[in-house]
């Protein structure tokens, strides 16, 4: 070990590795709110377990299965006396396999899943429906304890309407029975009809002016019932 310098500061080595310890721990117990929306982890013999240990890049935390990046691959709920899915729901918007069964959920999942592209495995109690409806998943099977919906169908391809979207717009996935129409670069507004890039510059110029023309109004209709009074 090399002598310090007379008269130099001691350099503070055990509390650097604590602090770097510190970090690292707060870092790992950042969890999205989904995955610690249940008390209690996750069942080895659950499905989205058996999903997750598929490969060493995924991990078990809590209630999710996150990859090296931290995004959710599966997210599992079951048994969590859900009656609704609550506003930290769409964090586990990227997840591949989602597990909701042995919850007394409502039977109306049809917007929930807005965003949700990824999904290919959602398991439901047996008296929901999967969102969209069969048509909107390759299999939908029935067991005694929960329905599962899989293999979620990209209806942009299986409506066989050409005309779903707008000349200028094209038809995009947005879940489970959900589509959107995104308008082509250089298309914007009603149906994609307009050309060119949107004017922010002539939209708030617009509401400024209307702005104004409103809080004169007012202005001069509390003068006149200051005057009357």
């Amino acid at each position: 070990m090399s002598p310090r310098v007379a008269g130099s500061p001691p350099i503070p080595l055990p509390w650097a590795a604590t602090l770097l310890l510190a970090l690292r721990v707060g870092r790992a117990l950042a969890l999205p709110e989904i995955c610690i929306l249940c008390p209690g982890s996750m069942q080895d013999w659950s499905k989205v377990a058996l999903y997750c240990k598929q490969t060493p890049e995924r991990t078990l935390h809590a209630r999710c299965c996150l990859n090296q990046n931290g995004t959710i691959l599966g997210l599992d709920l079951q048994n969590c006396s859900l009656k609704d899915f609550g506003p930290n729901f769409p964090q586990a918007h990227t997840a591949v396999i989602i597990d909701l069964h042995a919850n007394p959920l409502k039977d109306d999942l049809a917007n929930i899943f807005h965003g949700f592209t990824q999904l290919q495995t959602l398991i439901l109690p047996p008296d929901v429906n999967c969102p969209g409806g069969i048509n909107a998943w390759n299999t939908v099977t029935f067991y005694p304890n929960n329905q599962t919906c899989e293999g979620q169908r990209n209806l942009c391809n299986s409506t066989g309407d050409t005309e779903i979207c707008p000349e200028n717009g094209s038809c995009v996935p947005d879940g489970p029975g959900l589509l959107q129409c995104v308008c082509a670069d250089g298309f914007h507004g009603y149906k994609c009809m307009r050309q060119g890039s949107f004017s922010l510059l002539t939209f708030f110029g617009i509401l400024g002016s209307t702005t104004l023309l409103i809080s004169i109004l007012l202005w001069g209709t509390q003068r006149r019932k200051a005057k009357a009074s």
